[in-house]
């Protein structure tokens, strides 16, 4: 198992927030599996007039799979579900296992600093209404996606840490200084050079403080999710399993808008990469609030041999997508053999 500030998170595997955690019908299914030792939300917004973008629309926003492994692209936004309405089918699917310290993680989005504190504060009441902030682990933490590749004119903000990304941590860190029980997690994006590793960790650095009447520094920032798709990717009709609409059979491009975001298999190497930068990075930073940050490592993780790799760069937990929108929930046993077998929270 793994501790994260506050979850217990055991065994330490789990979804990424992904289409096929969409609905209350598919977190059940991943809740009340046994080798899932957290569940994560698909991402959603707040409800509001002006963001319409994020409508899903069955024509452009599809997902398919690669014909040789075990990759995929989707043209897939953000949830078509508000966030009120995952606030209310995790109440429920909690009130009925009160004893279970098994977890969620609400992702959740907004380019408004001003929506998302109204988001984190939606969650709080949450977490108020189940006595989350007593006792020594909570079942509801946050993670906020900066890194969505699909988004027309919404560029993910953690590819902008200090322009577009630090006004929203800004956010998260008023939340927690207010509740620190809180626990908060970021999703990064692939990352491809090693300025961009460093720009984000001096970014959470200056999160950093030190509550009234310690001497130790702390920081809001309790996980990274790394990593998230890679956009600006295409499959060619040759290179996708046959699922694509007939309305689209004159197209040489997989999907329907051509571009999409690149997971599975094909971005393992990749994803190892950013995990094992960030670990060994956080390991050593001079910062000490931020070398207690743990990292869950997402990105081509299918199998057994694919999660140890993961554990092995330095990752705390393991989560997929791919591998569940193509296997069901089944995967998640097989990803439980790749864990660490000891018992000691890490």
């Amino acid at each position: 198992m793994v501790s994260i500030h506050r979850l217990v998170i055991s065994p330490p595997v789990l979804n990424s927030s992904s289409p096929w955690a969409s609905d209350k019908l598919l977190l059940e299914k991943l809740y009340n599996c046994i080798h899932t030792g957290a569940v994560t939300t698909r991402t959603a917004v707040r409800e509001h007039p002006d963001i319409d973008c994020f409508s899903e629309d069955p024509v452009k926003h599809k997902v398919v799979f690669a014909s040789h492994d075990l990759s995929s692209l989707n043209s897939y936004g953000y949830s078509p579900h508000p966030l009120k309405e995952y606030i209310l089918w995790i109440k429920e699917m909690l009130a009925k296992d009160p004893a279970s310290k098994k977890p969620f993680i609400v992702s959740i989005t907004s380019s408004s600093p001003t929506l998302l504190s109204s988001m984190v504060d939606d969650i709080q009441e949450l977490r108020q209404s189940i006595g989350d902030h007593q006792g020594d682990h909570s079942r509801i933490a946050v993670e906020l996606n900066t890194s969505c590749p699909n988004i027309p004119d919404h560029p993910p903000p953690s590819y902008s840490p200090e322009k577009l990304l630090f006004p929203l941590l800004e956010t998260l860190a008023v939340q927690y200084k207010q509740d620190p029980t809180l626990t908060i997690g970021i999703k990064l994006p692939p990352y491809v050079y090693g300025a961009q590793f460093a720009d984000v960790l001096a970014t959470l650095s200056r999160l950093s403080y030190c509550p009234s009447g310690s001497d130790k520094t702390v920081n809001p920032i309790a996980f990274l999710s790394c990593t998230n798709t890679l956009g600006n990717s295409i499959f060619l009709t040759d290179q996708a399993m046959p699922s694509r609409p007939a309305s689209n059979a004159s197209s040489p491009f997989a999907l329907p808008p051509k571009f999409g975001g690149l997971a599975g298999q094909s971005i393992h190497p990749l994803a190892l990469g950013n995990v094992h930068s960030f670990a060994e990075q956080l390991k050593k930073h001079p910062d000490p609030a931020l070398r207690g940050i743990k990292i869950i490592g997402i990105g081509g993780v299918h199998d057994a041999d694919s999660a140890r790799r993961m554990f092995q760069v330095g990752a705390s937990a393991v989560a997929c997508a791919t591998a569940l929108g193509s296997q069901g929930v089944s995967v998640f046993e097989k990803l439980e053999a790749g864990a660490p077998k000891d018992d000691a929270a890490r």
